[in-house]
């Protein structure tokens, strides 16, 4: 079993940053153009820092989970939202529960991979929204060295203000992968530390595996044979119609109509007249 959260908004139109305001087109694009397994996994955090202290009890020395998916829909005043569904760690799980970390933040990139569209790099959570409230942003993009960019992935990304967010977590069962025949054999042959009887007992395991594999595929393989068969044998038939069908077509072609009769054939008279001049 694992656990990913409902859907949640991380961001909606119009909603003012560092001075900047997500547009519609940044979130149709960052809705369209995520995708975490072929091109960039956006992960979560806290406070949007990405560096790691590797300590045992800091916080921010760890990641919280990942953003699984993100979609895009309108809200009743017609303004469009992003839409956010991750995947959570035990921490952050943990976190929810007592109350803790309930805003939340995205860091959007407008120009990702020199695309010229946006996509969404980073999902932040915190307790303390005045830390990436509006006008902590708006500050922060106003001083000579934005305190901010050293938590970005690039200087040019921006943060939205942290909002008010609903965590609702629920179970979800994962899909089991069967091994492949192959991986079985290989299993069932490679095991170096087993005693004789033990190895001797997967070896014939693993032969009686193969046996059932081909005894299966020559029983497909006989079907695709008689299949097969019935196929040509169609085929034949209708060969044989259609040829039977142009024949008959080219006798009727070749028969005078039912009541016709030939005109006779003019050949001209033999009188000649002779003129009295």
């Amino acid at each position: 079993m694992g656990t990913k959260s409902k859907w949640f908004v991380v961001a909606t139109e119009g909603a003012t940053t560092d001075g900047r305001v997500i547009n519609r087109t940044w979130i149709e694009q960052m809705a369209k153009n995520y995708d975490p397994k072929n091109t960039y996994g956006a992960r979560v955090n806290l406070e949007h820092l990405h560096f790691r202290l590797y300590w045992k009890d800091e916080p921010h020395s760890q990641c919280y989970g990942d953003v699984l998916a993100v979609k895009a829909e309108e809200r009743e005043d017609g303004k469009l939202q992003l839409l956010a569904e991750i995947a959570p760690t035990p921490e952050l799980i943990e976190l929810n529960k007592k109350g803790q970390k309930v805003y939340t933040s995205i860091e959007v990139d407008p120009n990702f991979a020199d695309t010229g569209e946006a996509y969404l790099v980073g999902l932040a959570v915190t307790d303390n929204p005045a830390s990436l409230g509006t006008e902590m942003l708006k500050f922060a993009a106003g001083a000579s060295q934005n305190p901010f960019n050293a938590r970005k992935i690039k200087p040019e990304n921006l943060f939205t203000a942290a909002v008010e967010t609903v965590l609702e977590f629920e179970e979800v069962n994962e899909k089991k992968v069967e091994p492949s025949l192959f991986d079985k054999v290989k299993t069932l042959l490679t095991g170096k530390s087993k005693k004789d009887d033990e190895r001797f007992h997967d070896q014939a395991q693993a032969v009686e595996l193969l046996s059932n594999h081909l005894a299966e595929l020559s029983g497909k393989y006989a079907t695709l044979q008689t299949q097969a068969a019935e196929s040509e044998q169609k085929i034949a038939t209708l060969s044989a119609a259609l040829t039977a069908l142009q024949s008959r077509v080219d006798v009727i072609g070749s028969e005078p109509a039912h009541g016709y009769t030939p005109r006779p054939e003019i050949t001209g008279g033999s009188a000649v007249i002779e003129t009295d001049c």
